[in-house]
């Protein structure tokens, strides 16, 4: 999904970008879905769609699919380098920063005789500080690089979709991928052994 898709979904308000793709009846596709019944089948589907050099897609399960990460070619997530440099920028700027401005520039007093610059009574708060900026990285930055939190999503009007909560699996591929094309993208849904191809909409 693009970055204005992104920002539009989190501020309705905002236009979206110009949709690759229409239906006849003037609405957005969003992109096209296949339904599978056997775990072994939408594994194997998954690696064949990965190989086609599609990047925008899901695959939607009722429980987890061990190696599925490897099968899509997921690749591993930047979450942690944002963990570490905004615990890194907290601790440093934040937690040390404050403390020296605060106890040598900005109003300086002597405690216990030690001198203003004394860097040793700050680990305690720069220690909070890095932690604290962590945290909130890690919730903001998993949370942003989902795309969540969402107020809707194009997938829940299709009843096919909704099986996935019960015994079924279903793959979908997003019309903003680069290789998306509504005929040859239904045909290799078909030739791994897609069921129930579905078109799905956007109602905005």
């Amino acid at each position: 999904m693009s970055v204005l898709s992104t920002v539009a979904d989190y501020f309705p308000l905002l236009p979206k970008p110009r949709p690759k793709f229409v239906t006849e009846t003037g609405k957005r596709v969003f992109g096209m879905i296949a339904i599978f019944d056997e775990t072994p089948k939408v594994y194997h589907a998954a690696e064949k769609v990965r190989d086609a050099g599609y990047t925008k897609w899901d695959v939607n399960s009722p429980f987890p699919i061990h190696g599925m990460e490897e099968a899509m070619g997921v690749r591993k997530t930047i979450l942690p380098y944002i963990v570490f440099g905004a615990g890194l920028g907290g601790a440093i700027v934040v937690g040390g920063g404050m403390q020296w401005w605060m106890t040598w520039i900005d109003y300086p007093i002597i405690v216990q005789g030690k001198p203003y610059e004394a860097w040793e009574p700050f680990i305690p708060i720069i220690f909070e500080m890095g932690v604290l900026h962590a945290a909130f990285a890690a919730l903001i930055g998993m949370l942003a690089l989902n795309g969540l939190p969402r107020f809707s999503h194009p997938l829940f009007s299709s009843a096919g979709f909704l099986k996935t909560s019960d015994d079924r699996f279903v793959i979908g591929i997003e019309a903003e991928d680069k290789n998306f094309d509504p005929d040859a993208t239904k045909k290799l849904l078909e030739d791994i052994g897609g069921k129930d191809i579905e078109l799905i909409e956007e109602d905005a």
